[in-house]
């Protein structure tokens, strides 16, 4: 991962440990982060937690701050980010928001992180060859090896969408109540209590989502992009293609080569997901012949969203997955 000016200032911040005084105002990055710190916060008198990009937004790769945003940091006492370069689009004007900014990394110190140059690495090393074809076929360049090969060469590092995986969600809350702990350390028998409680729930359901993924009749997907990877791990499922990076439409070469891979590798189904266009996705699934659904990663989300939202929506995937994939009595 790029060490760049934004990842040395969430450093700094991280290295007042202790002393970090009073604590009213909670700032998150994104919908997950907040709906995560709202849990692990809940019944602590006098913390506000608070979101800084639009509930609906989704996830921020292109995403450029408001003035509106740099109010609401220059409020906050705490940024709770979700890490891993997610939150890139903020760089400088988060220094520049408040020289006591304190920021806590939801992300740091997790051990089992996926690379972005690990994932479909089999995929790519097996498609190389019809990707290239691809590439010659329709004389559109490297875009159409990047489908083929399942996975995007524009990224670098990790793959920032822990919170997607129930398992990671409750690594990501035990963080964030560490990191509140620090700042508010009266309030740390209130976000440790909470965060352990919700680790416990989410374990659970990472549990029940495991189990449902063994008895699946055909665990071979395509997704959007790297948004399910981590939710794939824990249940099992491969993802055989992408279909785009970050709601970017594939070009007709690479729906073609994603066709092929599909059909190659008998894949049962193609995921989109409601933050983008389901069309490319659908195109897809009619020539494979073979059924699209939308799977829910809860990157967004209702502004008055309940506390149990993402387990919500983790729940309603499990039946769509149910659906789609089949399950062996």
């Amino acid at each position: 991962m790029k060490k760049n000016g934004w990842l040395m200032f969430v450093a700094v911040a991280m290295g007042a440990a202790t002393g970090w005084g009073a604590m009213q105002n909670v700032l998150c990055s994104t919908f997950p982060i907040y709906q995560l710190a709202r849990n692990v916060a809940q019944g602590r008198e006098g913390v506000e937690v608070q979101l800084l990009l639009p509930a609906a937004l989704g996830c921020p790769h292109h995403y450029s701050l408001t003035p509106h945003d740099m109010k609401k940091l220059s409020a906050a006492d705490v940024f709770v980010v979700n890490g891993l370069g997610l939150e890139e689009f903020l760089g400088a004007p988060v220094e520049q928001a408040s020289q006591e900014l304190r920021v806590v990394d939801s992300s740091a110190g997790i051990p089992d992180v996926l690379s972005y140059a690990e994932e479909h690495r089999e995929d790519g090393d097996e498609h190389a060859e019809e990707a290239h074809a691809v590439h010659e076929e329709a004389e559109e360049g490297h875009g159409d090896c990047e489908a083929a090969h399942g996975h995007q060469h524009h990224h670098e590092g990790a793959n920032p969408h822990l919170f997607v995986s129930p398992r990671m969600s409750a690594k990501l809350a035990l963080n964030i109540a560490a990191g509140l702990s620090k700042a508010d350390p009266e309030g740390a028998g209130v976000y440790f209590r909470n965060a352990s409680a919700y680790a416990v729930k989410m374990d659970d359901l990472a549990g029940e989502m495991s189990a449902l993924g063994r008895r699946l009749r055909n665990r071979r997907i395509v997704q959007p992009h790297g948004v399910f990877d981590y939710l794939a791990r824990d249940m099992g499922l491969e993802v055989v293609a992408l279909l785009q990076p970050h709601g970017q439409e594939p070009s007709a070469a690479e729906m073609i080569a994603i066709v092929r891979i599909v059909r190659e590798k008998n894949a049962s189904a193609v995921f989109t997901e409601p933050q983008y266009s389901p069309k490319a996705g659908q195109t897809i699934a009619r020539a494979a012949g073979i059924p699209a659904a939308v799977l829910d990663p809860a990157a967004s989300g209702p502004e008055d969203a309940s506390l149990d939202y993402f387990e919500t929506v983790m729940r309603q995937n499990m039946e769509i997955l149910s659906a789609t994939l089949g399950v062996e009595e």
